[in-house]
């Protein structure tokens, strides 16, 4: 198998499909979460990408790109989101699994820190990571977006068939605007801020 394919599964495997899923809620459990996986894993995911880089490409600056991203990014996750889980909400079927519910200031800082992190994760390997070595994979950019976006679906299939597909639509939207506008802060922050929408959504529609 060609190093990159493998390098590639690796990485998908340890990072998304390793561990199981936990609707339990600790401040301390996401203060480890935070720094002993999300940033020691954007940090091994960037070094892949830019290892072959010159120096200057090391720091990833914002940019107008980026405001771009996210101005078209977060409204189409919003609204993704929102049609699917209404849509979910008039059928039967397999609901997706509880969010946990932080309590207090302390416990929403650290959710939406986490969820900001878990972002960054995500795009770093999914749209940062695949599309940009689409080449090195043999990929022109409709594939690589294909790819990233079943892949992206996929391990977050746990969620359910709406889930899923709220994932790879999502997945659809965030590749184009990676692809189109090269907008990757933008992009993260959009996909954290929809997850933190999500976490209030769901913590005010369960004290109703």
């Amino acid at each position: 198998m060609k190093a990159v394919y493998l390098e590639a599964l690796i990485l998908y495997l340890l990072l998304f499909l390793s561990g199981g899923r936990t609707a339990a809620f600790s401040i301390s459990s996401q203060i480890i979460k935070i720094s002993l996986f999300f940033i020691p894993s954007i940090a091994l995911i960037w070094y892949l990408i830019t290892r072959k880089w010159k120096l200057e490409y090391w720091i990833i600056r914002f940019g107008k790109k980026d405001l771009t991203g996210f101005l078209i990014a977060l409204p189409c996750l919003l609204i993704t989101g929102l049609s699917i889980s209404f849509t979910a909400s008039l059928t039967s079927g397999v609901k997706a699994p509880p969010l946990p519910s932080p309590l207090g200031v302390a416990g929403w800082i650290t959710i939406c820190v986490s969820c900001i992190f878990a972002a960054y994760l995500e795009e770093s390997y999914f749209r940062f990571y695949l599309i940009s070595k689409r080449e090195e994979l043999n990929l022109n950019a409709p594939a690589a977006l294909a790819v990233s976006t079943v892949l992206f679906a996929l391990c977050h299939i746990y969620e359910g068939p709406w889930g899923f597909l709220n994932a790879f639509i999502a997945g659809l939207i965030l590749g184009f605007i990676f692809l189109k506008f090269n907008s990757f802060h933008g992009i993260a922050i959009a996909h954290g801020m929809y997850n933190i929408t999500a976490f209030i959504l769901y913590t005010i529609n369960s004290s109703l």
